[in-house]
């Protein structure tokens, strides 16, 4: 029997469920879309009108006037040099560490692994006051070791590509060793090709978790000199203000919302790029054997 003729019924979309995602889209980006909107109008007008947008009144004043006020460009630098070494740390041991967590049976393996997870459930704050007093005998206070390496390899990362790493038969793994090929090498050239989606995906994770971190690089780093990106976005009212005398609320209103654009910018640039790895990497994750 064939079905030659007969038409298939295409399936119909599901208006409530398009009609509540664009809703929730509409209402997740509306704060973004005033923020950079508001950043280019008069200081005065976003107080007076905040909810409207003249393109007559367009002005570069906000940007102008947040440069000369704000050392936003030293956070960026900042915020890059510790992005690039911590990310690139992490993207290296984590999958090891995955790996051999993954793959090889030893003793102590599920205990070890346990503690690892074990840290995902102490809050940051608590491990701040030890991690300080640490840096602080090792002479590392307000410097980029001391912003890089505590948390460069992180106990999420860990897990995450296990989860992926143990999806990848062990077969391909047995060939490679019949193969001559050394335990480093088979990971390199056998694991790391078939994890990428979920390297992917714990890129993307872990760029913005480093981009956005706040709490331990305000208090590794309190010079004005080694100052993140976030750090120098939570001290913008005070620099502002203590930089103009004639900054009023509206003049700090209209800087900050610039500088706030600013740092988006990277963010939003970053996931409409790699959103289809991102996705591809959350569902790599998400699935075992």
């Amino acid at each position: 029997m064939t079905t030659l003729g007969v038409r298939q019924r295409k399936p119909r979309p599901l208006l409530g469920s398009h009609a509540f995602l664009l809703v929730l889209t509409v209402a997740l980006l509306a704060p973004v879309a005033w923020a950079i909107l508001s950043s280019f109008k008069p200081a005065g007008e976003i107080i007076r009108n905040p909810l409207g947008f003249d393109p007559a009144t367009f002005t570069l004043a906000n940007f102008r006037g947040m440069f000369q006020d704000v050392p936003i460009g030293s956070g960026f630098l900042n915020t890059g040099i510790v992005l690039v070494a911590k990310g690139a740390i992490t993207m290296f041991c984590a999958p090891l560490a995955a790996y051999a967590f993954a793959k090889y049976r030893f003793a102590g393996r599920n205990l070890i692994f346990g503690a690892v997870l074990l840290t995902l459930m102490l809050p940051t704050i608590v491990l701040v006051i030890p991690l300080l007093l640490e840096m602080k005998e090792l002479g590392w206070v307000n410097t980029y070791q001391a912003l890089i390496l505590p948390g460069s390899v992180d106990a999420f990362a860990i897990f995450w590509m296990r989860q992926v790493i143990a999806a990848v038969p062990d077969e391909l793994l047995d060939a490679a060793r019949v193969d001559g090929c050394g335990e480093f090498g088979i990971f390199w050239r056998v694991v790391v090709p078939a994890i990428r989606p979920g390297l992917a995906g714990l890129g993307v994770l872990t760029i913005m978790n480093i981009y956005n971190d706040f709490v331990w690089p305000v208090v590794a780093a309190s010079s004005s000199r080694m100052a993140t990106l976030q750090v120098v976005l939570s001290t913008l009212a005070q620099n502002i203000s203590g930089n103009r005398v004639d900054a009023d609320y509206a003049t700090v209103t209209g800087e900050l919302l610039a500088a706030a654009s600013i740092a988006l910018v990277p963010l939003l640039i970053l996931f409409i790029v790699l959103q289809k790895h991102f996705i591809n990497g959350i569902l790599a994750g998400s699935v075992k054997g």
